[in-house]
């Protein structure tokens, strides 16, 4: 099983969702793509399985994904700071794959709807889902 975990900035938000994924799911192959290195090494520091860093990772990342785990900004074109570029939030929105996103105001993005809850009630809440109907 191939789970893809898609981060920028400093990469916190990836690296509680790799650490929740090899948790949960610890026989899936976790990919941690990100947008700048910064994010990437803190996603394998959390154990991802293989990380790469930047735009054609992502869009060819995601393609034989069976899961997508990141912040809502990875389907925003510009989101996070200007850091997914519209390439990539194309293959993330495009690709086959379920995506579990969590809100982050960082993306410029809010989700009405949506209760305010700790970033870890968020990651728990995604890796919990993904688990449920991959694992």
């Amino acid at each position: 099983m191939k789970i893809v975990v898609i981060d920028g900035q400093g990469g916190r938000l990836g690296q509680l969702l790799v650490e929740g994924v090899k948790a949960r799911l610890p026989q899936a192959q976790v990919y941690a793509l990100g947008t700048n290195t910064a994010a990437t090494a803190a996603m394998l520091r959390a154990g991802a399985d293989f990380g790469a860093t930047g735009e054609n990772p992502v869009v060819r990342g995601v393609l034989d994904a069976d899961g997508v785990l990141g912040p809502v900004g990875v389907v925003v074109a510009n989101a996070i700071l200007g850091e997914v570029t519209p390439a990539m939030a194309e293959a993330v929105g495009s690709c086959r794959a379920r995506k579990y996103l969590v809100p982050m105001n960082s993306c410029g993005v809010m989700v009405a709807g949506v209760e305010e809850l700790p970033l870890s009630a968020y990651v728990s809440r995604a890796v919990e889902r993904l688990a449920a109907e991959l694992g």
